[in-house]
C-alpha cells in the first residue's frame, strides 16, 4: 500500500527573504516571499512558520504562524510575513503546502540561524531585488 503513494518533488517554488523599508519601525526589515517560478498556478497554498533555536544557552521557540493564499499565479511572488529582527538568530522554518491540479505538494524550507543577512543576498528571480533564497 505504501508503494502506491507517490510524493511529488517540489520544483521551481522557493522562499526569499528581502529587506525592505518599514515606515512603522522606521528601518529596513526582512520580509519572506513565496516565489512561484513554475509554469503552473499554485492553488490552496498554506504556509506555516516558526522559529526555534538556542540563544545564550537557552532554548527559544516562537508561536506557529499560518498564512493562506487562494492562488499564487505562475511566475509571481507573494509576501508571506515579516521576520522580526530578534528571531534572525534562530532557525526560521516554513512549511509550504499547495496543489497543482489534484496533486498535493509539500516542502519544508529553513533559513538557518544568522543566514538572513545582507552579505548572503543574491538577485531574486521575478522580484529583481537582492534577497536570501532558500530552495
Amino acid at each position: 500500500m505504501k508503494a502506491d503513494i507517490t510524493i511529488p518533488k517540489v520544483e521551481n517554488v522557493f522562499l526569499a527573504a528581502i529587506q525592505e523599508w518599514n515606515d512603522e519601525f522606521m528601518e529596513k526589515v526582512w520580509y519572506v516571499y513565496l516565489v512561484n517560478d513554475s509554469d503552473y498556478d499554485l492553488d490552496s497554498v498554506m504556509v506555516v512558520s516558526k522559529a526555534f533555536g538556542t540563544i545564550d544557552g537557552e532554548m527559544k521557540k516562537t508561536s506557529l504562524l499560518r498564512h493562506a493564499f487562494v492562488k499564487v499565479p505562475t511566475v509571481s511572488a507573494v509576501k508571506v510575513e515579516m521576520v522580526e529582527k530578534s528571531v534572525l538568530a534562530l532557525n526560521n522554518e516554513f512549511m509550504v503546502t499547495y496543489f497543482i491540479g489534484n496533486t498535493l505538494y509539500d516542502k519544508k524550507f529553513t533559513f538557518r540561524k544568522n543566514t538572513i543577512n545582507e552579505r548572503a543576498t543574491e538577485e531574486v528571480p521575478h522580484l529583481w531585488v537582492n534577497g536570501v533564497i532558500v530552495r
